[in-house]
């Protein structure tokens, strides 16, 4: 069934039917995303304050047959939250102004927040109660815990909390057709049928709107460590990380593999920021660990060092010495994202692979794209989950303009390789509309069947995030 548009005679019934100001034109904010890849079509925004005025908007929606995009931080990278021009006229719902933590329970390590509560927030939250909420990403100052549910966010921490779906013990939304699920329970064990939330977290919002969540904190642990060391190549990083599990298990909390384009690009764009080494090495890997009291952090990355010279993995490294060092450290892991906008990608793959294949990818890839021209490759990211950012750019003073005939080239090369290895084209940003092709190409034919099912059955009219996420009928997996 077409969706009607949300025109200004709808807008105008609806505004009326709520609280003033909850209706407003789009600003360029709501039309644009990080890589200005995608513009927004020109329409409205709705700005709910409550769980009932979203499943008012949302009835009004699916009464008139209108399409909604919901928008949280404006931080996703796959165009989830971008209703592009020619795809009608969608109402953007923000849930900018829901923003509350609505209770924490330290005892329970239980914190319960809005949808629109931003990520930062809802740390400084969790601290204020002496917990941990260790979902970490570079977008935490704006990326709001809706969004990051909805797109099943990773972050530098996965190795040892899980994705933003291991973070989540229950959720409040709404359907569809307007209903709202309460489903905000503190349990751990709730094996009452069908788990809807684990169906809402990663869809998008393709199935419903996330307004509010359970999540689940931990204790923050009584000492940290970071460290840089420098490493011979991917096959030793992974080495590397193997032992250190070996020797700290789960207190190793995060395991990055950065290369030296990273840290040229970071020199070109970003000098303020501080280079750990006078000479870029090749390969270094970031290594955070979290003890608990009485295990000294320090002395335990002495000996990861000393065990990785040894065993000939390791060839130079530093460990943080005060709070300041480690924050260098990581601000130069956290700021390789922006070197990288600066220069502008002609093609960004956020991909995972069986932590063994990865070496394997890196060479192969580097191969394929030689084969296609003259780039530069920073490829960087979490090696503990086996997750790259393998990010194709120009060479110096050519821009992504001068390749933008290449670029499907480029990412259909790579995301052939990361099928035929096992691996899948999206890691941790999502599917949202950039990637909707690439899910009806590589995606398991039972499962892109399975997925037309659920939002036949749960949004039948279609209105939810039109054009995300669901590859049409007609896409084929090879």
């Amino acid at each position: 069934m077409p969706l009607s548009p949300a025109d200004d005679a709808f807008a105008q019934g609806l505004a009326a039917a709520l609280p003033d100001g909850t209706l407003r034109r789009a600003e360029p904010r709501y039309l644009e995303e990080p890589r200005g890849r995608w513009q927004g079509a020109q329409g409205w925004v709705a700005a709910p304050r409550s769980t009932q005025e979203v499943a008012q908007i949302v009835k009004a929606c699916a009464a008139a047959c209108v399409g909604i995009v919901p928008y949280g931080g404006g931080t996703g990278l796959v165009g989830g939250q971008i209703a592009p021009q020619g795809d009608g006229q969608p109402l953007i719902l923000s849930l900018e102004r829901m923003t509350a933590i609505r209770a924490v329970y330290p005892d329970e390590n239980v914190l319960i927040a809005e949808a629109g509560a931003v990520l930062a927030d809802v740390q400084v939250a969790a601290a204020e109660a002496d917990r941990l909420f260790p979902l970490s990403l570079a977008s935490e100052g704006s990326a709001r815990i809706g969004g990051l549910l909805a797109t099943n966010a990773g972050g530098v921490n996965v190795l040892r909390y899980g994705n933003a779906r291991d973070l989540c013990l229950g959720l409040e939304a709404v359907l569809p057709d307007g209903q709202i699920w309460h489903g905000t329970k503190r349990l751990r064990k709730d094996n009452t049928g069908y788990d809807l939330r684990h169906l809402l977290i990663g869809a998008e919002g393709t199935l419903g709107l996330i307004t509010a969540a359970s999540l689940r904190l931990s204790p923050i642990p009584a000492g940290s460590g970071t460290a840089l060391m420098v490493v011979e190549s991917p096959a030793a990083a992974l080495k590397l990380l193997s032992v250190a599990r070996g020797q700290l298990g789960e207190g190793v909390s995060a395991f990055e593999l950065i290369h030296r384009q990273g840290l040229d690009f970071l020199a070109e764009m970003l000098p303020e920021v501080r280079q750990p080494f006078d000479a870029p090495p090749e390969w270094m890997v970031l290594v955070e660990v979290g003890l608990a009291q009485g295990l000294d952090p320090a002395g335990a990355l002495e000996r990861l060092f000393e065990a990785g010279l040894e065993a000939g993995l390791v060839q130079d490294g530093l460990i943080a010495q005060s709070a300041a060092q480690r924050d260098d450290f990581w601000a130069v892991r956290e700021q390789i994202p922006e070197a990288n906008r600066r220069i502008g990608a002609v093609s960004s793959q956020d991909i995972s692979l069986p932590l063994g294949a990865v070496p394997e990818f890196i060479a192969r890839g580097d191969a394929v794209i030689a084969e296609i021209g003259q780039f530069r490759i920073n490829c960087f990211g979490h090696l503990g989950d086996g997750n790259l950012h393998y990010n194709i750019f120009p060479e110096p003073g050519r821009s992504r303009a001068d390749h933008e005939n290449q670029r499907e080239a480029v990412k259909r090369a790579l995301h052939d390789l990361v099928h035929e290895m096992g691996g899948s084209v999206s890691a941790e940003h999502g599917i949202g509309r950039l990637k909707v092709g690439d899910l009806g190409r590589y995606g398991d034919p039972a499962k892109l069947s399975a997925m037309r099912a659920i939002k036949a059955a749960l949004d039948p009219l279609g209105i939810m995030n039109p054009g995300a996420v669901v590859p049409p009928a007609t896409e084929q997996s090879p």
